[in-house]
């Protein structure tokens, strides 16, 4: 399995056996833990802290596993270009409920009764948006853990933001309750991974990760998962090292054909920073970022270079509401997605 998954572009890394933690290597890991940049095992072959170690290089991993064949397999989501929903099974105290879904306020009079996982809070979460439950989504890869609980993976946006780890428990950063997230500078196990507890086993559906729904991102930008990195494409084994990806559009014609388009309505939005009230502003950057959608579903514009245009405009309109900015152009990006636009281009 660890061979397949390089060979998909996918960058692993050993995990001890029977455990779902990395395997140390050198003698200075085994005793005492020094920076990865310090360590010299990498860049002589051999696997060491984890996710940092991780590579596509077919012979490498080979030579590594016939070296141990009980290792677990890490994949490292950031160069793989994975968003990794983990939902948690957990016996815990059922928190405040304000804390169950960070952003969003629960009114006292909706009944939490019967509430007591991740699986709950993502459900709940689905519903709010009125979207289906990713644990349900058998477009994707999802794995169930040994502890009960669920990896529901997707694909990164080509060309979009990306998103950070988080523990759902955390103040700061969460998706939800008992729901984390393994992305930009985190691991997951990968599936038939057996450890002391069980088995990291596929469910029924597909094999490989689907694209991360657009109603996610959003909800990843809105609760402070974004992270100021291009998305990273995987690509084979053969192609040499991951490297970021853009994904271009197709054409320089359509790519101008697009620009035109979405300049006019960027124009508008920018101009309601004239006054602070009064201008339809929401109503413009709503009517702008679905447009943008719209041509990134034609294959006109990246999802990056639209979300960026459209941030910048909003931003310079309205400097003093940020978050509100983030969540009008991720909900428009959104619906525009589903009307592929394709303007004609000028002679």
């Amino acid at each position: 399995m660890a061979v397949w998954m390089a060979s998909q572009g996918y960058p692993v890394h050993p995990l001890a056996p029977g455990t779902k933690t990395p395997a140390p290597n050198c003698a200075d890991c085994r005793g005492s833990r020094h920076a990865p940049q310090d360590c010299l095992c990498p860049s002589q072959g051999r696997w060491c802290h984890g996710f940092h170690a991780a590579t596509t290089d077919l012979r490498t991993v080979r030579q590594w596993w016939q070296a141990e064949p009980g290792f677990g397999i890490g994949v490292s989501c950031g160069p793989a270009g994975l968003v990794v929903i983990d939902v948690d099974a957990h016996t815990e105290t059922l928190p405040d409920r304000q804390r169950l879904l960070p952003g969003i306020p629960i009114d006292d009079r909706v009944d939490l009764t019967g509430l007591q996982s991740g699986f709950d809070t993502l459900a709940l979460l689905a519903a709010y948006r009125s979207r289906p439950n990713p644990c349900e989504d058998t477009s994707t890869l999802r794995v169930r853990t040994p502890s009960g609980g669920m990896h529901v993976w997707y694909r990164a946006p080509r060309g979009g933001p990306g998103f950070r780890c988080s523990s759902g428990s955390s103040s700061k950063v969460a998706l939800a309750w008992q729901v984390d997230v393994r992305a930009v500078g985190g691991y997951i196990v990968a599936p038939t991974t057996r450890t002391a507890a069980g088995v990291y086993e596929p469910l029924p559906g597909a094999r490989l990760p689907a694209a991360l729904p657009l109603w996610l991102a959003a909800e990843l930008s809105r609760t402070g998962h974004t992270v100021e990195t291009a998305a990273v494409a995987p690509v084979a084994a053969s192609e040499g090292p991951v490297r970021a990806s853009a994904g271009p559009p197709r054409g320089r014609g359509p790519r101008q054909a697009g620009r035109r388009v979405l300049g006019s309505l960027l124009d508008e939005v920018r101009a309601c920073g004239a006054s602070p009230e009064g201008t339809a502003f929401s109503e413009k950057l709503n009517r702008a970022a679905f447009t943008a959608g719209g041509l990134v579903a034609g294959g006109h514009l990246t999802a990056g270079e639209c979300r960026q245009l459209l941030l910048e405009a909003a931003d310079h309109a309205r400097p003093h509401q940020p978050r509100r900015n983030v969540l009008i152009v991720e909900a428009g990006l959104r619906a525009g997605s589903d009307r592929p636009i394709h303007p004609k281009e000028r002679p």
